[in-house]
């Protein structure tokens, strides 16, 4: 029973204390709105990113490119995708490495695996159509992110969750979650793996290995062009706060248009 409805029962002298009692914690609880965590990576978000100010009057030259592989220090970076017309930036804090130039990993001291959590930026030109039988399946997709969008909900062997419209920086998108559908063996699966898109229609480039793994795709249209981020998580085991991080920095990406 809440505090008014047993302020309700009592007598007429007891209102004055209750509106004392009131006005206490409206003024204690009003920290709570500063409360807010960062939703997980199974969670899209309907959002609009807004470029931060660039130094230098907007030049993106001053922001050091994205090393190729290795340990990167904290701070934002410039990323050329081969492919890609538009540069994107990315903000990442301690701990993070580079891969081939296209994918930020961070490893959780607590779990054997060596890859935690990661974002991905490559181009996913073939969607599988099943991702468990997907030798031969692996269907070219059109540029448009639509088109992106369709072929990884209709993909058997996996779901998608409802793809919501978000902007990146300049450009619009979708952001949509991905993830194993019931309890799939995927040891008897082609090549033993469920394929999830290619940028290739003879071999797979992305895949999942474990039935926990699971992904946040925003696809964003660069002026007719699809481009494809992610970030994924390997278990549900994975410390939350990490899974916060990698969010925070997925949520860092912006494309910039005219730069």
């Amino acid at each position: 029973m809440t505090p008014l409805e047993l302020a309700a029962q009592q007598s007429r002298h007891l209102w004055p204390l209750v509106a004392i009692a009131l006005i206490g914690c409206l003024g204690g609880c009003q920290y709570e709105s500063d409360d807010v965590s960062l939703p997980s990576a199974s969670t899209p978000t309907t959002e609009v990113r807004t470029p931060p100010p660039l130094p230098n009057g907007g030049d993106t030259g001053t922001v050091p490119p994205l090393p190729k592989n290795g340990d990167i220090d904290a701070g934002t970076y410039l990323v050329l995708v081969p492919g890609y017309t538009e540069p994107f930036e990315i903000t990442v804090p301690d701990g993070w490495k580079s891969f081939d130039g296209d994918s930020v990993i961070k490893d959780d001291p607590d779990h054997p695996d060596e890859w935690a959590v990661y974002l991905t930026f490559w181009p996913a030109d073939y969607v599988a159509t099943d991702a468990c039988t997907w030798v031969g399946k692996l269907a070219e997709v059109d540029s448009s992110p639509k088109a992106f969008v369709d072929a990884m909900a209709s993909q058997t062997s996996t779901a998608s969750t409802p793809a919501v419209e978000v902007m990146v920086g300049n450009y619009s998108g979708f952001e949509f979650d991905h993830s194993v559908e019931g309890d799939a063996d995927i040891t008897a699966c082609d090549g033993g793996k469920l394929c999830i898109h290619s940028g290739s229609s003879y071999e797979c480039s992305r895949w999942y290995s474990s039935v926990a793994e699971r992904e946040t795709y925003r696809v964003v249209d660069l002026s007719g062009q699809r481009a494809v981020i992610a970030v994924s998580q390997l278990h549900e085991s994975i410390n939350p706060e990490l899974t916060r991080e990698a969010r925070a920095v997925f949520d860092s990406i912006v494309f910039r248009s005219g730069k």
